[in-house]
């Protein structure tokens, strides 16, 4: 997973060598002045063989160098699911290939808590990978071949032995497109925690009660899933909001940043592993987090959380990734 979120900030990041256009971290996306349009097969994507089922590591042979100077893409493997726009949020497979030597430079590990996240959105992404993935279905297999135009520009990325002339290869399994919300059954509130208002898109609006919180980690799922049950390790794709019970202040949260947050369940306080280990994908829970499972006696300075702040989380389960 470490190897994957690794490469996926290095084709964000890189957008400002290829582009120009980098975006503060923390900017709401901004649709593209121009719409992408559908990529469409070309010489050299039919030069390019794949083998191998879906969702499995392929087998890839092309001729090298190969080279375009324009984005081309085709399907190996066509899907019967929902077809990617953009704006979507989407996990894939990938397996990544210097057009030039035909060497593999990166690929994901085909394996639950593998797979990527990112946002069909030029403005967050590489052009070539974004071209690859846009009106394809869900359950495909795409190939692309990027100019270095539509992939690192004229740096090259020189991490993965990527020269400013190389066109790139990519195979990728286009696995789910993630909701930006969850889409559970609603539940019936419990008595005596937050309430929590839901805006049009799903953000939400947690109001604290003005009583002392809960001396124990309370939970409360609102909606309830019918997808995959979270286990204890695996990576997830969630939305959130996190609020001081004191205060009803929102120290940090995923709604409004481009892409929802992509973390395993080993990397966050104890009383937020407890709230979603065990929780169905699809679901919506709420959980109140006294300071013995969140910060602890040393609080959170940077984000304005003392030692005696019981902290309350609303958590989107949207994949597992």
């Amino acid at each position: 997973m470490r190897r994957t979120l690794a490469i996926l900030a290095v084709l964000g990041a890189s957008l400002s060598l290829a582009a120009c256009t980098p975006g503060a971290p923390d900017a709401a996306p901004t649709a593209s002045a121009t719409p992408l349009g559908c990529a469409s097969e070309g010489e050299a994507t039919a030069a390019v063989q794949t083998s191998g089922d879906f969702g499995t590591k392929p087998v890839t042979v092309f001729p090298s160098p190969i080279s375009v100077d324009a984005t081309e893409r085709s399907v190996a493997i066509e899907g019967t699911g929902a077809e990617v726009a953009e704006g979507d949020t989407v996990l894939v497979d990938y397996t990544l290939y210097n057009g030039s030597s035909g060497a593999e430079f990166s690929a994901s590990s085909y394996a639950s808590g593998g797979r990527a996240a990112f946002e069909v959105d030029t403005d967050q992404y590489l052009a070539g990978l974004v071209k690859a993935v846009n009106c394809a279905s869900v359950g495909s297999r795409v190939i692309a071949v990027v100019p270095p135009a539509d992939a690192f520009g004229d740096a090259g990325q020189s991490e993965f032995g990527i020269a400013a002339t190389d066109s790139i290869v990519m195979v990728i399994d286009v696995e789910q497109i993630v909701p930006s919300a969850a889409d559970g059954e609603p539940q019936p509130p419990v008595d005596g925690l937050p309430t929590v208002a839901l805006a049009e898109d799903g953000a939400p609006t947690v109001t604290i009660p003005s009583t002392d919180p809960p001396a124990d980690l309370q939970l409360a799922v609102l909606k309830k899933g019918s997808g995959a049950t979270v286990a204890d390790g695996d990576q997830l794709i969630v939305q959130y909001q996190g609020v001081v019970w004191g205060t009803g202040t929102v120290f940090d949260q995923s709604w409004g940043k481009p892409t929802p947050a992509a973390f395993g369940t080993g990397g966050v306080i104890e009383g937020f592993k407890e709230a979603v280990v065990g929780q169905t994908v699809g679901s919506q829970v709420l959980v109140t987090i006294p300071p013995a499972k969140g910060y602890g006696d040393q609080g959170n300075q940077n984000a304005g959380i003392s030692g005696t702040d019981t902290l309350v989380f609303v958590v989107d389960i949207l994949a597992v990734s």
